[in-house]
């Protein structure tokens, strides 16, 4: 676990940036620019809160969400790795694996020109990781804050053989009530309906909105996606790096059958995820490295 006071020192001299004790006594840092305001844990790596100065918040928290040492946080920006979903030879393990669960280092906050900071963590193996995942990473996770939320995972093989992993930034965003919600963007992709066994399919031309339970994995697509709310406000979600993007919302029976989400929170969130899973999972040889990046912005 990290040192609070060590970390406060380290930090403090960055203007407009705090570490504190967040939720449950977790660490966090808290970010203040001209442009926005972030809040990002080191459990788990986690982006909770965005929010543009003037404007509402991007990211959707839950209100029951758990923060505790070795819980998910529900909401905000989950980061998954290695694996997505449950682990394919071993279902007992944590679903999405172990980098949402685990706490971070805080390896940099600095500022980036123009106003916007970054906030670097990382993440190296440790005895838990390598009895549920055997091989030698390292994980760098930068932030930026400013008018965009930047978001930027890179995956280093630092042992001896070749791995293949999947990898999200599990983003929910907030919208007035997800069945008036439009998403552009992914218009003649095919994807696999996680809700309809497995089954491929082709998403139509023109727009679309949830009418029912989705959990979606679009594949082989870098498109951008844009959802557009109810009362007009466009948020946009753009991306290098990543071949895949996940449509998720739980709807009314599966929130209900969620601890750590209230009954009545689905209208409010839509999961337009970053990501390169199944089909388009990624295979490092030692020494390469591969970086996912994500830009969420609100028009």
């Amino acid at each position: 676990m990290a040192n609070l006071t060590d970390l406060q020192s380290r930090f403090s001299s960055v203007p407009g940036v705090r570490v504190d004790a967040g939720q449950g006594g977790l660490t966090r840092v808290v970010v203040s620019t001209p442009a926005a305001d972030a809040q990002v844990y080191l459990q788990g790596a986690h982006v909770t809160h965005y929010q543009p100065k003037g404007d509402r918040p991007v990211l959707f928290m839950s209100g029951k969400s758990l923060f505790a040492a070795g819980k998910a946080i529900r909401g905000g920006v989950p980061l998954i790795f290695p694996w997505f979903g449950a682990k394919a030879d071993n279902p007992k393990a944590p679903q999405h694996g172990f980098a949402r669960s685990t706490e971070w280092e805080l390896r940099d906050v600095r500022a980036a020109g123009d106003g916007d900071v970054e906030v670097i963590l990382g993440l190296a193996p440790n005895d838990a990781t390598r009895a549920a995942w055997p091989f030698d990473f390292d994980l760098m996770f930068t932030v930026t804050v400013g008018p965009e939320l930047g978001m930027a995972l890179e995956v280093r093989n630092t042992g001896d053989k070749p791995f293949t992993y999947e990898e999200a930034l599990h983003t929910y965003l907030a919208v007035a009530d997800v069945r008036y919600a439009r998403v552009d963007g992914l218009a003649g992709r095919q994807f696999v309906d996680k809700v309809d066994a497995f089954q491929r399919k082709t998403q139509p031309a023109g727009s679309f909105s949830l009418n029912g339970e989705t959990d979606r994995v679009y594949l082989d697509t870098p498109d951008t996606v844009t959802v557009t709310d109810d009362d007009g406000r466009k948020l946009v979600v753009a991306k290098e790096g990543s071949a895949s993007t996940v449509v998720w919302n739980p709807w009314t029976a599966k929130a209900k059958a969620m601890a750590d989400f209230g009954d009545d929170e689905w209208p409010k969130m839509i999961c337009i995820e970053t990501a390169n899973a199944a089909d388009n999972a990624v295979t490092l040889q030692p020494g390469r490295s591969h970086v996912m990046r994500a830009t969420v912005r609100a028009g």
